[in-house]
């Protein structure tokens, strides 16, 4: 995808040590409690195109100071509230910046269904330091995603999940998210209420259309929806009853 952004002065964001990213982030961490760095390979390296270039097929890689950056970071906050979005190929030098700074990745459920054992999505791969989803914002809903998939794609998937035919497929996979062993699990409110594609946030590559979606409020008084979440918040026992 050829966005069309510049990329950061990291020359002068060395020699100021890192001012304005430590400011930029100092007010995230106001109204955050964790802050997701996306693309976190790019505090490792960054793809660089000419401005005329119309796609960005020609290109090379450029290293950039992340790790400088994160050590001025962890000088002020430590441990480092951050999250790694570390999804798609990852090479040995993001995974030893991530690291070596004890920043969790992520895991993304939908991925996980295919014939690889050491896939790392896959619930028995997923590690404590980690923030596990049903999908992300670039996900399709749950519901949307598997009622895309071939007939014998839905059958893999179900069988995966160990599925009784009576089960519902959004519940298990939320409930495989919570059971897991990551530290954090996040599940999309569109899963929650089991809406299809209709409710999908973003589609990666589409210039439009995109973060259309809302909520609304009726959708959250149903009798049932904050019973059915406090229950497999118990049974998965990331929170204790009380």
């Amino acid at each position: 995808q050829r966005w069309g952004n510049p990329h950061y002065d990291w020359d002068y964001h060395l020699q100021e040590n890192f001012e304005w990213w430590l400011a930029r982030l100092e007010h995230h961490f106001q109204w955050f409690d964790l802050v997701r760095i996306d693309h976190f390979l790019g505090l490792e390296a960054v793809w660089m195109i000419d401005a005329k270039e119309e796609t960005a097929f020609n290109g090379h890689w450029q290293k950039v100071p992340g790790d400088a950056l994160l050590a001025a970071l962890k000088h002020r906050i430590d441990p480092l509230p951050l999250v790694a979005e570390d999804l798609g190929v990852i090479t040995p030098e993001v995974r030893k910046l991530k690291e070596k700074y004890g920043l969790p990745g992520m895991a993304v459920l939908q991925f996980a269904f295919d014939a690889f054992e050491d896939n790392p999505h896959k619930p028995q791969n997923i590690v404590p330091n980690c923030v596990a989803y049903t999908g992300t914002h670039d996900n399709d809903t749950t519901l949307g995603w598997y009622q895309a998939l071939p007939e014998n794609t839905q059958q893999f998937v179900r069988d995966m999940l160990h599925m009784q035919p009576e089960d519902d497929l959004v519940d298990k996979m939320i409930e495989t998210v919570l059971e897991s062993k990551a530290n954090l699990a996040i599940i999309p409110l569109q899963d929650f209420l089991k809406l299809g594609s209709e409710a999908r946030m973003n589609t990666p590559g589409v210039a439009n259309g995109n973060w259309r979606w809302k909520f609304q409020w009726e959708q959250l008084s149903a009798d049932d929806l904050s019973p059915h979440i406090h229950d497999q918040i118990i049974r998965s026992k990331r929170k204790t009853s009380s």
